[in-house]
């Protein structure tokens, strides 16, 4: 090697090492995959036509999820994501109203991929799908420039998940221990009180960070979380991302994206991250919508395969790594309370664990209304002690023996004295219930939950089978 091939190889290896130093270049898969798919600007169209809400585009070569800008007379650029392609012509889903577009106007690409601004004053906002603040702060300063579509983490570099996430709502710590990294769903029906748990996680989670990302919401119901869910104290740590239900899909889908990139980027810095996401439900109906628009086939209910597709891209970015944790709940509207409706099932087999939000429990007054029996903590065995786990164990059983002989209790056909164990049932069910409610203004500390749960499930007879025989009763 000659003496210029030298210096020149080691003066890229000063480079490379300064770089690698350089702060505001991340070093990582996901953003060595981006440099990849950087497209050079000035690559432009014409608007062919409009479909329903697709804009359809001669002579733009650019990759899928590419942001182009769609020129308007006399009017502002109306911004539009690249969803497909179809006999040659690029499909563009705009992210605002179509109103203004007309035939042969230029699309001009923007950028050739999706990304967020993330700097520690973000912390606080209110902010939209694209991260711009639609609070009543400052402007955002420049931070770390994010992008939205990060490849999950690879699995062999996921450390084991074996330290408890305090949340302070009683029944969740004692009976669905959640430990840091873990993901959950919510699932529940329409007003059953999705968003009061969500506040109440907010508030208590023992989170550095929380990200918060509503997705089709009502608008009117935005700034009501905000104010009487989450509070004053609750929105100082809190990260939230809004696309309401009457912004376009890409919106909607957006928003999911870049709330889980502003908590990845928060993990990437040694964070605890709590990401709340209401709802994973909407976030899929928005992708059918895109995905019917793009042409594909509808298969299961109405939904695409591309619907099943980015769920699991969506979850597998949370979770713990070497660096922190994202800690996710993700609320899931169980269509017509049928808890095997498509989305429902197919997250239930992607996340870590399932809560169930009952409409009959809600009607009897008891909140958060959670059902235990169907809920579960795919790592609660790993993480709670033995003397715990056995008081749990015995809530449980004693909240299903209950349910097994519940009509024959309320009409009065069995009789006292007939099985030990049917007796603890009835006697603890009063117990039990006023364990599992709790006000949504307060929080009970884990030492707490752990002391009241011991004594209800210290007292468990001992187990008797066939308990549900109804020989084994006295009418």
């Amino acid at each position: 090697m000659s003496i210029a091939e030298t210096n020149r190889s080691e003066d890229n290896l000063r480079i490379d090492k300064l770089l690698r130093s350089f702060p505001s270049i991340p070093q990582s898969r996901q953003w060595s995959g981006t440099l990849h798919r950087i497209v050079p600007y000035g690559v432009s169209g014409k608007v062919r036509s409009v479909r329903g809400t697709t804009v359809i585009v001669d002579g733009l070569p650019v990759p899928v999820g590419s942001i182009v800008h769609i020129h308007r007379h006399n009017e502002a650029p109306l911004e539009g994501e690249v969803i497909g392609f179809d006999a040659g012509k690029t499909l563009v889903a705009p992210l605002d109203s179509v109103d203004g577009v007309r035939s042969g106007e230029r699309v001009e690409l923007f950028r050739s991929f999706r990304s967020v601004q993330v700097s520690p004053e973000i912390i606080g906002r209110v902010i939209d799908a694209s991260g711009q603040p639609i609070d009543d702060g400052p402007e955002l300063p420049l931070g770390w420039r994010i992008p939205c579509d990060a490849s999950p983490a690879p699995a062999l570099s996921r450390p084991p998940i074996d330290t408890i996430l305090t949340t302070r709502v009683r029944a969740i710590d004692s009976m669905l221990t959640v430990g840091k990294g873990q993901r959950l769903g919510i699932f529940a029906g329409s007003g059953v009180g999705k968003s009061t748990l969500l506040g109440m996680l907010a508030r208590g989670t023992e989170a550095d960070h929380v990200v918060i990302a509503l997705i089709g919401e009502r608008g009117r119901e935005v700034r009501e979380f905000l104010e009487r869910d989450l509070g004053e104290e609750g929105r100082k740590k809190c990260t939230t991302v809004v696309a309401t239900s009457d912004q376009p899909a890409p919106r909607r889908i957006l928003a999911a994206k870049t709330a889980t990139a502003i908590a990845e980027a928060l993990r990437d810095q040694g964070k605890s991250v709590l990401l709340l996401m209401d709802s994973v439900t909407r976030f899929a109906m928005a992708q059918r919508e895109i995905g019917l628009a793009a042409g594909e086939v509808p298969t299961t209910r109405g939904y695409p395969p591309s619907v099943f597709a980015m769920l699991p891209q969506l979850v597998e970015r949370t979770g713990k790594t070497q660096r922190g944790s994202i800690t996710a709940f993700y609320t899931v509207l169980v269509e017509g309370d049928d808890p095997n409706e498509p989305i429902s099932d197919a997250l239930r087999g992607l996340l870590d664990g399932h809560i169930h939000l009952s409409r009959s429990v809600a009607s009897r007054g008891r909140y958060p209304a959670i059902d235990i029996l169907p809920s579960l903590s795919r790592l609660q065995f790993h993480l709670i002690q033995p003397p715990m786990r056995a008081a749990a164990e015995s809530v449980r059983n004693a909240l299903a023996i209950y349910r097994d002989n519940e009509d024959l209790i309320n009409i009065g056909a069995y009789a006292r004295g007939s099985n030990p164990q049917i007796d603890w049932a009835i006697q603890q069910k009063p117990l039990i219930e006023s364990f599992l409610s709790q006000e949504r203004d307060s929080l009970v500390s884990w030492e707490v939950s752990f002391h009241q749960l011991m004594q209800i499930g210290s007292s468990a007879p001992p187990v008797i089978t066939n308990t549900a025989n109804p020989s084994a009763r006295a009418a």
